[in-house]
């Protein structure tokens, strides 16, 4: 059994992981902000009996202090501005959180514990210049304020790494989605319009740009790619969590609105077009199934019943 402090726990990710890792027997520290939601509010009994809360804010000083002295074997760093149009938006606040209080909590975990840290950055680094799936060879060109804020994470935590010899091991998610995700992500927005306009009998869905092809996984895989990059990542190296199959959101949005019982047709609405979303995203997991005998197990079509299920009335 391992005591696994899961930064932003109560996040939509965080949640799965907190499950994840009970399941699996282990303890867990419940990192949350001072606002944030217990996890009495969504785990189990079962899962509440290995289940600590630790409240603290990363962006100050007592905050990562309270969290190191939580003396974790393992630390999986979710906490981060993580919508791209919320970093958009203030991109100090990004960096203040994504790269700076990353920093901060690796030193901390350096001179505690020091747990195997475990920083989820994201595919994003890679930028736009893939037409294909991108290994972790690839060089980092990050094009939006999220994105460059991550590999600010990276560089912070292997820069602790190199001077202290904390187990760092770095996870680059591509995009994900499942139960519980906030429609400001396409894939519940889309569900939840969906839903509204096969009960309403609409015959039209307002869209962003549905063109962008994207590499997406089911959460509850991603949380256990996690969970195998703890027990066999090696320190100072980097793994894609991708399926290396790509899928245009048009595509999406055709499945999404047969599952919902929809014919309503997308029409694009400028509002909700962003000028920064990147053509194609698709990753190389051969790096991850090979270190870490991970493989994603959720067909993509159960994935997408399960965002229309949530939905229900």
């Amino acid at each position: 059994m391992t005591r696994i402090l899961v930064t932003g726990a109560d996040g939509f990710v965080g949640r799965w992981l907190v499950r994840a890792a009970r399941a699996a027997g282990h303890t867990v520290v419940a990192g949350i902000a001072p606002d944030g939601t217990p996890p009495r509010a969504w785990l189990t009994d079962e899962e509440l009996a290995g289940c600590e809360v630790v409240r603290a804010d990363l962006r100050h000083a007592d905050g990562i202090a309270v969290l190191a002295a939580s003396a974790p074997d393992a630390v999986v760093h979710l906490a981060a501005i993580a919508s791209g149009s919320a970093a958009r938006e203030d991109p100090v606040a990004a960096w203040t959180v994504n790269a700076g209080a990353t920093a901060a909590l690796a030193e901390a975990c350096a001179h505690g514990s020091r747990p195997t840290f475990l920083y989820v950055s994201t595919g994003e680094v890679y930028g736009r210049d893939y037409t294909g799936p991108i290994s972790e060879s690839a060089p980092l060109a990050p094009c939006s304020p999220y994105a460059a804020s991550k590999v600010g994470g990276e560089v912070a935590v292997l820069e602790v790494r190199r001077r202290t010899g904390l187990a760092v091991v770095i996870a680059r998610p591509f995009p994900h989605t499942g139960p519980g995700q906030a429609p400001i992500y396409v894939l519940p927005a889309l569900a939840v319009r969906l839903r509204a306009a096969a009960r309403e009998g609409a015959t039209e869905v307002p869209v962003g740009n549905l063109s962008p092809v994207r590499d997406l996984l089911d959460v509850r895989d991603v949380v256990r790619a996690y969970l195998a990059l703890l027990a066999h990542g090696v320190s100072g190296e980097a793994y894609n969590v991708a399926s290396g199959t790509g899928h245009r959101l048009a595509d999406c949005y055709d499945r999404l609105a047969a599952l919902a019982g929809s014919t309503a047709r997308p029409v694009q609405d400028a509002a909700l077009l962003r000028s920064a979303d990147l053509p194609i995203l698709i990753g190389d997991p051969h790096r991850l199934r090979t270190t870490a005998g991970w493989t994603p197990l959720i067909p993509f079509d159960r994935t997408l019943q399960d965002l229309v299920d949530a939905q229900a009335d």
